[in-house]
């Protein structure tokens, strides 16, 4: 069976892939090799964009990359520009992506757990 995609969809990986070859290859941050782009949101008439981001790092350089990331909107959407054919170009929005920070958080604490088990068993035993 095939799978149906939209639109807005082909439109959203596409834009994934060439803002993540963008950030890595044009923007002007030493860290910038560190941004993952994990996600993109188009709206029904590709008027915004949500880009979804992670970056690895401390805190300091999560918010120095996300200022910068916003500084370079208009940059990165004009360049984006030249490879589509759209009527309109999405406006660009850089979200921050916590999934990253909460698996490892919840990895953690279920290795805690698991270790946890682990000693209350062999105390028992």
């Amino acid at each position: 069976m095939a799978k149906n995609f939209t639109r807005s969809d082909r439109i959203a990986q596409q834009l994934q892939r060439d803002v993540a070859e963008l950030i890595r290859a044009e923007l002007d941050h030493p860290k910038a090799s560190l941004i993952t782009v994990t996600d993109v949101e188009v709206t029904r008439d590709y008027s915004h964009a949500k880009i979804f981001y992670t970056f690895l790092g401390t805190a300091e350089d999560t918010i120095a990359i996300g200022v910068k990331l916003e500084n370079a909107k208009g940059f990165l959407r004009s360049a984006l520009s030249k490879g589509f054919k759209l009527f309109k170009m999405p406006e660009l929005h850089f979200v921050y992506d916590h999934s990253v920070e909460n698996g490892m958080h919840l990895d953690s604490l279920i290795q805690q757990a698991v270790s946890q088990q682990a000693l209350d068993d062999e105390g028992d035993a």
